[in-house]
């Protein structure tokens, strides 16, 4: 909207055109989100409070997080807000790669609104149930797979790139696309989310990821910097900065309520959301790779939880009595059961982020 408004005015005062780089909206739009994220947060927080819409602890659950127990949940729904003001304020609205992102967003916080809303009215832990959940996401993440493999003719852009290997791409066609693209928004969507439990644990990671997935945006929107690194040109695709800034800076905002001992949590509402809408805008810069070495963690969290049932069920049904492989899952988890302090989770998860997300952006030039 603002965009629009100062296209406008730069038609009389020139300097208003400062406003047409993508560069300076996506730093506007980063502190844009991070005021909205610091100034509601406190009102969202009391609201939730005075709704006692409070977490609800796994009875199984490491017994440090009982005093957990009631803390405010759906605090997503405060990053939900912020990034779509922000996107709205600063964002090209005639950009369908920011609608398409942004519908995914909102779509997937629908669903763990619904999810977390169930845990609150119910006091039930385990929300929507699995199949419900699963079928919704899939509904959702398959219509944006469609809309994007054909909305687009041009093939480099369904073309799955392998990082540090510049001359090796293998074409998907619109049917590999459509099932690369699922896979990778609700798959990132459930990692963030069976990550999301501790105190900051998923929120930083979020950010940097979603961050450094801008820089990958502003190069395959660029057509000179595409070529130069050796990346396919996605023509509307630097718009999608602004919306990633975003991201950035409620997740910043949100942060300072969340950090240990968080003042509110951010259910379902907010991991949904954000996995998708990082899956979504990792597709669209073709950088599905890359995202899996940049989302380690995420990637790592949900193995944990695979590998841990499916070695309960097995041995359950070889020697009649299950058995697992980490103290328990998530990987978190079973770090928290050895001995070490929730803040020595974060914190040491937050560094190996850092390490991973710096090795995603050194394919950018490293081809």
């Amino acid at each position: 909207m603002l965009l629009f408004i100062t296209q406008w005015l730069a038609q009389d005062v020139r300097s208003f055109s400062v406003f047409n780089y993508i560069t300076l909206r996506t730093v506007l739009s980063t502190m844009t989100a991070l005021f909205f994220s610091l100034a509601l947060g406190p009102r969202v927080i009391n609201w939730l409070a005075g709704k006692k819409i409070g977490q609800a602890v796994r009875a199984n659950g490491p017994e440090t997080h009982l005093v957990k127990s009631g803390t405010p949940t759906m605090g997503g729904v405060l990053i939900l807000i912020s990034i779509t003001l922000t996107t709205l304020l600063w964002g090209n609205l005639a950009n369908r790669y920011v609608w398409t992102v942004l519908v995914v967003t909102l779509g997937f916080g629908l669903i763990g609104w619904y999810d977390d809303w169930k845990k609150v009215i119910f006091r039930n832990p385990d929300g929507l149930s699995a199949r419900w959940k699963f079928f919704c996401q899939s509904a959702l993440g398959l219509s944006a797979a469609l809309f994007l493999a054909f909305s687009t003719d041009n093939p480099a852009q369904t073309e799955l790139i392998v990082p540090f290997l510049k001359t090796i791409v293998y074409p998907l066609g619109k049917l590999g696309f459509v099932a690369l693209t699922y896979f990778v928004i609700v798959g990132a969507s459930n990692a963030v989310n069976l990550t999301d439990g501790l105190d900051g644990l998923a929120i930083m990671p979020a950010v940097m990821v979603s961050s450094a997935l801008a820089i990958f945006a502003y190069v395959a929107g660029n057509a000179v910097y595409a070529n130069y690194l050796l990346m396919p040109y996605v023509p509307g695709a630097g718009e999608l900065c602004i919306l990633l800034g975003a991201m950035a800076g409620a997740g910043l905002g949100f942060l300072w309520f969340n950090a240990y001992p968080a003042e509110v949590f951010m259910g379902d509402v907010g991991a949904l959301a954000l996995g998708a809408a990082i899956g979504c805008a990792a597709v669209i810069v073709r950088q599905e790779i890359a995202l899996l070495f940049m989302g380690g963690i995420f990637v790592i969290e949900t193995l944990s939880v695979m590998l841990q049932v499916s070695w309960f069920k097995y041995t359950r049904w070889r020697f009649g009595e299950g058995r697992r492989i980490l103290l328990m899952a998530p990987l978190h988890h079973h770090f928290e059961k050895s001995g070490w302090k929730e803040t020595q989770v974060v914190v040491r998860f937050w560094i190996i982020t850092i390490l991973l997300v710096l090795i995603g952006l050194s394919t950018l030039k490293l081809r």
